[in-house]
């Protein structure tokens, strides 16, 4: 983290307030609901639900150092509708009607989160065949096609039937009226990064000769059945946004030409954010980290591929295909002179930022008041060792445990933070690694011996 200088010079100092001043602007959505500023905490796994995958209190107490730093936004991290179909062990789920006790849970995460002005929106996911294999050996997902990530072995999942699609967007509904009962101010579909949604919009991942596959219109069908049932449960006057893919960044998967039209479809389904990511488990483009196969870009040079923020560049293009949804980016953002150019000339309404706020929850305060202009990049130094065992190893399985091992660094200061410790920056990657590998294997068991 960068703090300004003893004595910045006048033009800097007067640059970096102006920065300030973009980004605590406030932004208006389509459906009527003021942000505060332009900042938005994007979504992590928590890994915070207790057996019975319910909210819990540490979820209280993470959100309560959040909200109190800033962010206009706060979204949620998976909340699933579906208990057998987890991305970890330790999500939330809603899964039918829920009890007063479970009620009671959501109201008080939201509480918390709201209680310095900022907006909370629930995230809502189904894992597809990227479930918890431990959880679920046989995941449903739209065709029998395996996600093949070495060294965790994912079975092959059995396609849906029609009537389980259509059971599914009744699920995806009710979950959002839900949120909105117990006081969640947005709902946000989670249609990026390989999970239920990705799976349909891709045609690597969705082999379906019916009506929920083929062309785009065809793999997009599930996504625009679940907004507009939505819709109709939550009403006009409630914040609906969608995290999607700028692309898979997989040969053959969903291109950004894909993205584009579908952003258009969205906007006219009345969805009020769009939050622009990229990438699945098998390419995971989202962490800026090599997966399993290089990320495939056919569209963009190295040298703009690592400038800050990943995404930004797709959001001009997309831009020119909605009328009304706002566009949020997540991804690089570490400098304010970034954020700003983004918002004022490269077609950015929203600044998506996560891991930072793992290590230093007050930044984005800081940010806001001008008297913060950077934030360090710490995953840049996270990994296993140089050379054969780094990041780029020629060995798949080193590969994997590098991207995952990265996120679950993340993970594990946020359970920190959860019990009301400060985040460790010294943390150790491999011992990291390994405690949260095997506490998400505990979770998994008690939840497989209460199914």
């Amino acid at each position: 983290m960068e703090a300004l200088a003893e004595n910045p010079t006048n033009c800097n100092f007067n640059k970096i307030k102006e920065n300030a001043k973009t980004i605590s602007s406030p932004l208006t959505l389509p459906c009527g609901a003021i942000l505060p500023n332009r900042l938005a905490k994007s979504a992590m796994s928590e890994l915070l639900a207790d057996s019975h995958q319910q909210a819990t209190v540490p979820h209280q107490t993470l959100y309560r150092s959040f909200a109190r730093n800033g962010p206009g936004l706060l979204v949620t991290g998976n909340v699933q509708v579906d208990r057998l179909h987890l991305e970890h062990a330790g999500n939330v789920v809603i899964h039918g009607p829920q009890d007063a006790a479970h009620m009671t849970a959501l109201r008080a995460w939201s509480a918390v989160a709201k209680r310095e002005g900022a907006q909370i929106w629930m995230q809502l996911s189904h894992g597809g065949r990227q479930s918890q294999p431990l959880v679920n050996p046989t995941p449903k997902a739209p065709s029998a096609v395996p996600l093949k990530l070495p060294g965790i072995k994912f079975g092959t999942p059995v396609p849906l039937s029609h009537g389980e699609i259509v059971e599914l967007v009744d699920r995806f509904a009710n979950a959002a009226a839900i949120a909105r009962e117990t006081s969640f101010d947005g709902v946000q579909l989670h249609a990026a990064h390989g999970y239920l949604f990705s799976q349909f919009l891709s045609p690597r991942s969705n082999l379906r000769e019916d009506e929920w596959g083929g062309d785009l219109t065809g793999r997009a069908r599930f996504l625009l059945s679940v907004v507009r049932a939505i819709r109709v449960k939550v009403g006009a006057d409630f914040p609906v946004g969608v995290k999607l893919n700028s692309a898979d960044f997989q040969r053959g998967g969903f291109s950004f030409e894909d993205s584009q039209i579908v952003a258009g479809w969205l906007d006219e389904a009345s969805i009020d954010l769009i939050e622009i990511s990229g990438g699945t488990w098998e390419a995971p483009a989202m962490a800026n980290i090599e997966g399993i196969e290089p990320n495939f870009d056919p569209h963009v040079s190295q040298s703009k591929r690592d400038r800050e923020s990943y995404f930004a560049r797709f959001a001009p293009e997309m831009r020119r295909n909605i009328k009304r949804a706002k566009l949020m980016v997540t991804g690089g953002f570490r400098t304010t002179q970034g954020m700003a150019d983004a918002i004022t000339t490269g077609g950015v309404d929203l600044i998506g930022l996560s891991r930072p706020l793992c290590l230093d929850p007050d930044a984005p305060a800081a940010l806001l008041r001008g008297t913060l202009s950077s934030l360090t990049a710490r995953e840049n130094e996270l990994r296993v060792g140089p050379g054969l065992v780094g990041p780029h190893s020629r060995i798949k399985l080193i590969r994997a445990i590098n991207g995952l091992g990265s996120m679950t660094w993340f993970n594990a200061q946020m359970i920190r933070m959860s019990q009301g410790l400060p985040p460790d920056p010294k943390m150790g990657f491999i011992p990291a690694f390994i405690h949260m590998q095997m506490l998400d294997k505990r979770m998994a068991r008690a939840i497989q011996q209460k199914n």
